[in-house]
């Protein structure tokens, strides 16, 4: 399968908005009692002015996948994004990283992920940091293979579900 992956512009929202509502609900919608509450959530984050408004901003760095031409999957840097276990360091925080499940066997999570990690080394950020929900081992084992270590909690609410998030770092 011939794999590609580049820097996201704003003519990829469409892309992106769309593989952000599927691999979210892959991966969390079973989570939600209420579908309205992730609806909500997703108009609000993966709503197609959103990302366009997201991919202009200068603290924002995107890469989209391609398998045979077609968007597989994404991810986000926010470049100087604070983290208070870290208050003297420049630190990125790792947004997301999504590939749709069918796509995962190709590895094309990990080949985002080194295409993050340059551009992480390229800005001298001393700090990656992402927040993770507690129980997704799957991702969790994932990061941790890349050198992530547990740091802190984190607490957010989507509608009437609350979400416990482990903070994960990897210092460079």
């Amino acid at each position: 399968m011939d794999i590609l992956i580049r820097k996201a512009t704003t003519h990829d929202a469409e892309y992106i908005s769309l593989l952000g509502r599927i691999t979210f609900d892959e991966t969390f919608g079973h989570l939600f009692e209420d579908r309205k509450d992730l609806l909500s959530y997703f108009e609000n984050t993966f709503s197609v002015p959103k990302i366009t408004s997201s991919l202009s901003k200068k603290e924002n760095v995107f890469w989209i996948a391609f398998a045979n031409q077609l968007p597989v999957g994404y991810a986000k840097l926010k470049i100087d994004s604070p983290l208070d276990d870290f208050p003297n360091h420049k630190t990125s925080q790792l947004q997301k990283i999504y590939v749709l499940k069918d796509f995962l066997a190709l590895k094309i999570g990990a080949k985002l992920q080194e295409e993050l990690f340059k551009e992480v080394r390229k800005i001298n950020s001393e700090v990656l940091w992402l927040a993770i929900l507690y129980t997704n081992l799957r991702a969790i084992n994932f990061y941790q293979k890349y050198g992530f270590k547990k740091s802190s909690k984190y607490y957010h609410s989507i509608g009437k579900e609350n979400f416990e998030f482990d903070v994960m770092i990897k210092e460079f």
